[in-house]
This record gives structure tokens, sequence and C-alpha cells, in this order.
């Protein structure tokens, strides 16, 4: 049972465990990430979306059933050091502080191996890879001078296994983003900051919807232990549960929701 857009668990009952904090979602604007948005807002937080086309404040209003004040909108490319450079020290500027650092953006092209050319093969890996290493690089800083961080980066079935979808491409940087991951996490430990990644299976996003058409989601969701598709916000959910004090004991984890589909 949930609401119709898939966005927002079919609770409004939350806590404000995380009152005060500042987060950074990067692919806010749509999908798991701006359920995610949703996810820390709820929970008291300030988020600030970074997006190739971060929605406005009139869409922010008739999309998530918090204060718009409590999220901002910065056009950034993942993918760009001076665009990622440029909006963390605007957001620092505006609020002194970053705690929560949530990198979603994620593209999956379905090109066939022999038909990836060199630039589509560059770009996956740019935006799930390099854009996660440049905001990682950038929120350390102040998370370490902070004493306390949460990361959760997004990797996906296709980072234990391959893509149910998406191409050769998307699968290795899905890989990458583990082993990002458990590197940060082992590393950053000490200074009071958890890494950890969320490895979505097929949730009912535009992305999933457009590289699958309704009839084949459903079958494919038809053999899963749970048979269904994914929602937004259940994913959103595990998320906001990595970013909180709750989930202080774990880092360097790949957390499966995939309904089991993947059971490892």
């Amino acid at each position: 049972m949930t609401t119709g857009d898939g966005l927002r668990a079919p609770t409004s009952a939350d806590s404000a465990e995380l009152e005060g904090r500042v987060a950074i979602v990067t692919g806010g604007a749509s999908g798991m990430g701006l359920a995610t948005v949703h996810a820390l807002a709820r929970r008291g937080a300030t988020v600030a979306v970074f997006d190739l086309a971060p929605p406005d404040r009139a869409e922010l209003a008739s999309k998530l059933t918090v204060a718009v004040d409590r999220v901002r909108s910065f056009t950034v490319d993942v993918t760009d050091g001076e665009q990622v450079q440029r909006a963390f020290t605007l957001l620092l500027a505006e609020e002194t502080r970053l705690d929560i650092l949530v990198n979603a953006a994620g593209i999956a092209p379905p090109t066939a191996f022999e038909d990836i050319t060199e630039d589509e093969w560059n770009r996956v890996l740019a935006v799930s890879v390099h854009g996660t290493f440049l905001c990682c690089q950038r929120a350390l800083p102040a998370m370490r001078s902070g004493g306390w961080g949460r990361i959760v980066n997004f990797s996906s079935t296709a980072g234990k296994t391959i893509s149910t979808a998406g191409g050769a491409h998307y699968t290795t940087a899905k890989h990458g983003v583990l082993g990002l991951t458990r590197h940060l996490a082992k590393v950053y430990g000490p200074d009071g900051i958890t890494v950890n990644a969320v490895c979505p299976g097929l949730i009912d996003t535009p992305m999933a919807r457009g590289l699958l058409p309704d009839a084949s989601l459903e079958l494919a969701t038809r053999s899963f232990p749970v048979p269904r598709v994914g929602l937004p916000w259940e994913v959103a959910e595990l998320v906001a549960f990595l970013a909180s004090d709750r989930a202080a004991y774990i880092t360097g984890a790949a957390v499966d929701i995939n309904g089991g589909d993947l059971i490892v």
C-alpha cells in the first residue's frame, strides 16, 4: 500500500532525527533521488539537490509534502569538477556545515556491448564513478571538521552481478561504486564518518520504465520472492536509515533492496 507516485512512504509519522543536519542528494530531481530528498527533509534535514535539471520551488511544492524552504536546488553536472566545487562552495557558505551526502546520480543506457562508443562508455562511468569521487572528495573535509558524516552511494544489483537492462558500462560503473565505497569506509571510519552503498533492484522509476515497458517489468518481477517492482520511497527509507545515528555501526556495507531477486 503506497501513495500514487511511489515517492512518499504511506505514513507521515516521522521523527526529527535529522533536525539540523545538512544533506546533498545528487540526481535528486526524480526517481529514487527525489524520494530520498523527501525522506531526509521529512526527518528535519536541509537538503540540497544537485542535478542537471533541478526542480524549481513550484515543482518542489507540487512533489513534496515538506516545507519547500528545507530544500534548495543547484544546477550541477557531477562529472564536472569546477561545477561540483562551485556548488559545494555556495552551499557551505550558506550552511557552514555538511553532514550527509547521497550520490544517487546515474545513467543506464541499454546499448549492446559491441555498439557502445568510447564517448558513451566514458559518460556512464563519469556520472556514477567520477561524479561520486568528486562529490565525496569535496564533502569529506567538511564532515571531518564536524566529526560526523554519512555518505550513501547508489550502486545497484548490477554492482554485484550484471545489469537487468543497462549495458556493460552500467554494470562496470556500479561495481566501481562499491569499490570506492569500501575504500572510503576503511579510511574515514575513525573520523566518525560512515560510507555505505545501497543496491536497488528493479525500482519503479522513470529510468527503469524507459528501459523496460510495463509488461517486461511485470514479467521480470513475477519470479521474485516479493513478486512486484520496488518503489522509490522504499529505497529512500533505507537511505534515510543509513544516514541516521541508528546506523552508526554500519559502514562499508552494500545493502540489497531488490525483493529477493538476488540473494547472496
